[in-house]
Formats: C-alpha cells, sequence, structure tokens
C-alpha cells in the first residue's frame, strides 16, 4: 500500500461524496494537490472548488489527471467508470476511500463511531466537544458540523474522530482505541445478504479494539452479550442495565436540560440545545467519551451548550411563530421512527407532515413493511420515487411498495418536481398547525431551500 508522504497529487473518483470530501479536505490541509471528479456539481463540490481543488463532472479519461501519485474512490462509483478503470489498466495506485482511512488512522488514538444511525451526529458531537474543551482531534465526519461548516479538521493531538462506516464492511479496516457502536438495526443487506451476517460484522468490529480499549454501546443492542471489550460502558436514556443514563430529564423551549452518571460519577445540568430526544441519548454516549478521557466537567458542558448540530439531522430549517420545518438525513426506517417521533414529542398540538424520499431500491425491497409502520406515525405523508444512487432499478420494486403498506389514507406518491407547488397550495395552513419534514439521503435536499423560500414568504 502506498506511503502517504509519497503523495503530490491525489485524485478522487466520487469527490463530492461526504466521506470523500473529509479525505479530499485532510490531504489539501498537508499541502497536497487535489483534484477529482464527481457526477453533478453540488454545493459541497463548489466550496471545495473554492478551497482550491480541481472537479470535473464528466467521465472522461482524457480530463483525469495523468500525474496523481495515487487515486481514491468511493464504492457508489459504478464498475464500469470510464476513469476509474483508465488507473486501473494504467498502473496507477487506486485504493477505496477505507483504505486511506486505514493508513491515516494506523499510528493515531481513533475514537470510531459505528452504528446503522446515529453515528454521523454521535461522531461530530465527539470532535465537537474535543474541539471546543480545548482536548483537540482529527475529526473525519459523515455530515456536515453546523458549528464549524466542515466535515473535517485537523490537530497536533494524534488522536482521530472516525465515522466508522459499516458498508461495504469498510469499518473493518479500522483500529479503535474507543469504539461506539449507536444501532445495529438491519442496512446494506445488498452487501450482508442477512441481518445476521451484518451482525457479524459489528461482532468483528468490536474485536478489533486496541488492548486495554473501551467498548460504548447503545443499551439493548441486539446480541449485546456477544460485544465483549476489555472496558465496556452501555448508554442510554433509562438507568436499567446502563452505566451511562440519563437523570432528571426536562424539556424547556425545545431544549433539553439533564443530568448525566457516567459509571459511579455524575455531571449535572447538562444543556443541549438540539430539537430529538434520540439525541439526548446521542449525546450521552459523547459526553461518556469526554469523561473518560478525562475531561473538566465544566467544559464539557460548555461544549454541550454549544453545540448546534449537524446539517440535516434534525436541523431546523424555519422556526419562527407557529411554523416549523425540519429537515433530516433519515432514510433508515429507525431513524425515521426516532425523527417522527421526536416532533410529535415536542409539538403535539401540531400535525406531523412528512415528505420522504426513499434511498436505494434494495434498501426500499428489504425495509419495506418498516418503512410503512414507521411512516403511519405521521398525519400524512408525500412519497417521492427512489432515489437509485449507485444502483440500476429493480423491476417491481418502486415508492408504491412502501405506500400499498401503508394503512394511513393519507398518503400520496409525487414527482419531485410537484412538491414546490404542493407546499404553496399547502403553505398557510401549515404555517399554522403543522410540522413539515423532508426526509431522505439522496437528492431531497435540493429542495429545502425553494421550500424554505416559499414557507417563509
Amino acid at each position: 500500500m502506498i506511503n502517504l508522504k509519497d503523495i503530490r497529487h491525489i485524485y478522487f473518483i466520487g469527490i463530492g461524496g461526504i466521506g470523500m470530501s473529509a479525505l479530499a479536505r485532510y490531504f489539501l490541509s498537508l499541502g497536497i494537490r487535489v483534484s477529482g471528479y464527481d457526477k453533478t456539481p453540488s454545493p459541497l463540490t463548489l466550496e471545495l472548488e473554492a478551497s482550491g481543488m480541481d472537479i470535473h463532472y464528466t467521465d472522461d479519461p482524457g480530463k483525469a489527471s495523468k500525474d496523481a501519485d495515487a487515486v481514491v474512490f468511493t464504492p457508489a462509483i459504478p464498475a464500469g467508470h470510464s476513469e476509474l478503470n483508465f488507473y486501473r489498466d494504467n498502473g496507477y495506485p487506486v485504493m477505496k476511500r477505507s483504505d486511506v482511512l486505514q493508513i491515516i488512522s494506523e499510528h493515531a488514538f481513533n475514537i470510531c463511531v459505528a452504528g446503522t444511525h446515529g453515528k454521523t451526529t454521535i461522531s461530530t458531537m465527539v470532535a465537537h466537544i474535543l474541539r471546543d474543551t480545548g482536548y483537540g482531534c482529527n475529526a473525519f465526519l459523515g455530515g456536515i458540523s453546523s458549528n464549524y461548516h466542515t466535515n473535517f479538521w485537523s490537530h497536533e493531538r494524534n488522536l482521530c474522530v472516525i465515522e466508522a462506516d459499516e458498508y461495504d464492511r469498510s469499518f473493518l479496516k479500522l483500529s479503535p482505541d474507543i469504539a461506539i457502536i449507536s444501532a445495529m438495526d438491519p442496512d446494506h443487506l445488498d452487501i450482508y445478504g442477512t441481518a445476521s451476517e451484518m451482525e457479524d460484522a459489528y461482532l468483528k468490529f468490536v474485536r478489533k479494539i486496541r488492548l486495554g480499549g473501551l467498548l460504548i454501546s447503545r443499551q439493548g443492542l441486539k446480541r449485546e452479550l456477544e460485544l465483549v471489550a476489555d472496558k465496556h460502558d452501555r448508554y442510554s436514556l433509562d438507568p436499567d442495565g446502563a452505566t451511562v443514563f440519563v437523570k432528571d430529564l426536562r424539556i424547556q423551549e425545545g431544549s433539553y436540560t439533564f443530568d448525566v452518571q457516567w459509571r459511579s460519577e455524575e455531571l449535572n445540568n447538562v444543556q443541549l440545545n438540539l430539537g430529538g430526544i434520540h439525541n439526548v441519548e446521542n449525546m450521552v454516549a459523547a459526553i461518556a467519551v469526554a469523561m473518560h478521557l478525562g475531561i473538566d466537567r465544566d467544559l464539557i458542558r460548555k461544549a454541550v451548550a454549544s453545540f448546534r448540530g449537524v446539517k440535516r439531522r434534525f436541523e431546523y430549517i424555519v422556526r419562527s411563530g407557529g411554523l416549523v420545518y425540519v429537515d433530516d438525513y433519515a432514510h433508515h426506517p429507525e431513524e425515521l421512527r426516532s425523527l417522527i417521533k421526536s416532533v410529535k414529542i415536542m409539538y403535539p398540538e401540531k400535525q406531523c407532515i412528512v415528505i420522504f424520499q426513499p434511498h436505494l431500491f434494495s434498501r426500499t425491497k428489504d425495509l419495506a413493511n418498516g418503512f410503512a409502520e414507521v411512516l403511519d406515525l405521521a398525519d400524512e405523508v408525500l412519497l417521492l420515487p427512489i432515489y437509485p444512487a449507485r444502483e440500476l432499478p429493480v423491476p417491481g420494486v418502486s415508492s408504491h411498495l412502501i405506500s400499498e403498506r401503508m394503512k394511513n389514507q393519507k398518503v400520496s406518491l409525487v414527482e419531485k418536481d410537484e412538491v414546490l407547488e404542493w407546499v404553496k397550495l399547502q403553505a398557510t395552513q401549515m404555517k399554522e398547525k403543522a410540522v413539515l419534514i423532508t426526509a431522505g439521503a439522496g437528492d431531497i435536499d435540493r429542495l429545502v431551500e425553494p421550500i424554505k423560500n416559499i414557507l417563509s414568504t
């Protein structure tokens, strides 16, 4: 495998991906020339270009950099991609994103956050606490921190906070000193085949923890008795079976105040100014890391209070008077469940309207029943067509697979270009008595700003 010290120019195929862009920013911070390809321009690729990276948007080997010392690609790139095959056929060092993270983390102290949902928020919480308290870390995140408007930052302390991605078994290349597991719900069955096989991968991830390291797992995980480490904390909102948990939770004007019991110690009067009861639980995991590292308690409280969240994770787009609009990356049934339940707890007097874009044909096929059950929690649902990402269409698999299983009669199948007109027609009513949610991991985020503009007029 290539020595990173030998790289003067690195090329990324799929540079606009959230994980890929963090690596691209890492290399740029080292003074290395960075260039790459992505399918379409996005706000993120435009930021990368503005920082000095050369990016193009046509799969054309003629535009691919010929003097690259290393080429990095994401597994989302199709096997027939012309540029990827050009580099392979011509002997360039070609690596997956996970290979690069493996090299970076081999000689660092690593805090690796895994889980089928929650990992982006928790990793950003951990990294924020370490940065805000002055402890310091290098952060490789799967989302954009609202505090710092980036998914990467560096520090002289040789400690990495890494979002450990289970897709393509990437997280098995990491060597955690502290590992967090937030969830092991079935997902990526196109990779794993069965839920049991995916769970086995998590057990292997736990066995990657270095000698003397710490596992922090969410209380109640399936097969948790098989999650064995030298040191093990279980976190939860509730005390039953947990070593880290919430006490005396209060909700005040959209914020949460609570105490955290960490082993035999307490951290009192923590304030989280972020929506979603699941985010309280996420923050408990992050606080457990900070307490384990011995960070000053007053600094931890201050950091938690200043945390503003992650873009597209229970992100308030509009919160003015009676108008509430939340955008979220939720693309798994359990993520949607947490999102919808949190909204209904915080705004019990309002209708909950969800505009959801399913992500991947395979996930929709495998989890259609789960999506239908969870979306039935909403008062009204608009279903967009499936966002295919890396996949080709699957016969018989569409958003109708979800809607036909739903009991809620107020469900509509809509095209993406019909959404804004629907919002215009419903805007007055929504301003008075509804919370609007847009959710999904595809390109539904392109609708957020136009919807915001309609609701804000």
